[in-house]
């Protein structure tokens, strides 16, 4: 656990130290933001998770740890369910508004093949690598090792909401003033069906990248409806908002109660030195 423990640590203290640089040296005015600093907070936990890597287990288990970001020989399905995971999840979500609080909420379906595109470019490109490497790749094997990797998903997925904190306090970024006690329950119940991707595609990283990809980008098939910012800590929210955490969550009681065993799961786990990983993911 202590290797679990030094990760999130040298990777909370990274990226929250370059964001709050950047955010210092804008002096509060985002569109000032100097980008190359803020993006080095965005690819920390990559930083870390390679450097922890390199120092247990040497040059050959960087590489292996990097192939996973070009491991895409799984069934064509898994590809779909990346891409269109989050869109069903809106779309359902909008049906659900429109049956609780009698009108549909904002539709953006001429936006799919932009979205669509988006996403892919945005894999193409390794935008989502900075996060993947280090969530899904160094931290989520040797979480399940310990835990299993249906609670390792949730588990993961509250640290992945935390890391994002400060920016719900940065004026000018998309969540600032927004609920992130509804973000937090909303990204844990994410974390797991990417859990689920993760035990059937071998781990694959790029299919992860690709279904962080789509998260990011096919969320705008059912736009947020508009409000003015509240304190980040408040649970209140539009009523879409907790309809759309309950469709996560009704999908991820699912994948939890079907999640892959880490025995079962064929995923290439980077091997660094026996301590500084459980038994049972070495």
């Amino acid at each position: 656990m202590a290797p679990l423990l030094a990760f999130f640590s040298l990777t909370f203290g990274l990226t929250w130290s370059f964001w709050g640089l950047a955010w210092g040296m804008a002096g509060g005015d985002v569109e000032r933001l100097p980008w190359p600093i803020f993006y080095l907070g965005v690819f920390s936990p990559a930083f870390v998770a390679l450097g922890m890597t390199a120092r247990s287990g040497g040059g050959e288990q960087v590489r292996a740890l990097l192939s996973r970001l070009f491991q895409g020989a799984v069934p064509p399905r898994w590809y779909l369910f990346a891409m269109g995971y989050l869109a069903a999840v809106k779309l359902t979500s909008a049906g659900l508004h429109r049956v609780f609080a009698g009108a549909w909420p904002g539709l953006a379906l001429d936006q799919v093949p932009l979205l669509l595109a988006a996403t892919i470019f945005s894999t193409l490109i390794g935008g989502q690598a900075g996060e993947e490497i280090g969530w899904r790749g160094w931290a989520l094997p040797r979480l399940a090792g310990s835990m299993g990797l249906g609670l390792a998903s949730v588990l993961l997925g509250v640290v992945w909401a935390l890391w994002h904190l400060p920016l719900f306090y940065l004026p000018g970024t998309d969540t600032f003033g927004q609920s992130f006690p509804l973000y937090l329950v909303q990204v844990t119940g994410l974390s797991v069906a990417m859990g689920w991707l993760y035990g059937h595609t071998a781990g694959s990283l790029l299919l992860a990248m690709l279904m962080h990809s789509a998260l990011n980008n096919t969320a705008g098939i059912v736009p947020g409806i508009p409000r003015a910012p509240v304190s980040p800590l408040t649970l209140g929210a539009p009523l879409l908002g907790w309809l759309t955490a309950g469709v996560i969550w009704a999908a991820a009681f699912y994948f939890l109660a079907r999640m892959p065993r880490t025995g079962e799961t064929t995923a290439p786990l980077v091997a660094p030195a026996p301590v500084a990983v459980p038994p049972a993911v070495a």
